[in-house]
């Protein structure tokens, strides 16, 4: 279809507009701090989109942490990756499996507990400028953490520290805190059709 020049002078004219309210709307942006980001919901992707976040991160020469609540020790793909970064990530992971596996309440608090004993390490060191606290949120859900500590703990971290939270069901005390929260909604997902977990693309 040819264009008429009236048409691309209108085209032209409407994005030279956008252009200007989308360069006011980014220039009224003035502050800058570390974020709380969290990422809930029954969807996947949301340890995939926070390491994604600390990938971008570690690009930028930021040093990084991980403390994983909940998952056990075994080998992901993500953790092999970012691991050849070396002294740039420190990455804890100190759950026993998840809950379900476990079976013993005792020991999912105690793991709960050494796990956020090294995120509150790590949100003391002033190098580190990111960490994830990958499934804290499922911790929060089964009372393995108390949640008014938690919160206060993320409230008071340093003003420079981006702090990313995932799993599901976020507590609203967790989600009132947080400076950006995005929840994943399932629309399809092959487990569904019988598709297992494939290296690469769960794990």
């Amino acid at each position: 279809m040819t264009e008429t020049t009236d048409e691309a002078a209108r085209h032209k004219a409407k994005m030279a507009n956008r252009k200007a309210a989308q360069d006011a709307e980014v220039a009224g942006k003035t502050i800058e701090k570390g974020l709380l980001i969290v990422h809930t919901g029954k969807g996947k992707g949301k340890s995939t989109a926070a390491f994604g976040l600390m990938l971008r991160a570690l690009g930028r020469g930021f040093r990084c942490g991980v403390v994983q609540f909940g998952k056990g020790a075994w080998q992901s793909g993500e953790r092999a990756a970012i691991e050849r970064f070396g002294g740039q990530v420190e990455w804890h992971t100190l759950g026993e499996g998840f809950t379900w596996e476990t079976q013993d309440r005792a020991r999912d608090v105690a793991a709960a507990e050494r796990a956020w004993a090294a995120a509150q390490k790590m949100m003391a060191d002033p190098a580190i400028r990111m960490i994830v606290l990958d499934e804290l949120n499922i911790s929060l859900r089964y009372d393995h953490l108390d949640i008014a500590a938690v919160v206060a703990a993320l409230k008071a971290r340093r003003k420079d520290l981006h702090v990313v939270v995932t799993g599901r069901n976020a507590k609203p005390e967790l989600i009132d805190a947080a400076d950006l929260v995005t929840e994943m909604t399932p629309v399809k997902h092959h487990f569904a059709a019988g598709v297992k977990a494939q290296e690469g693309i769960e794990f």
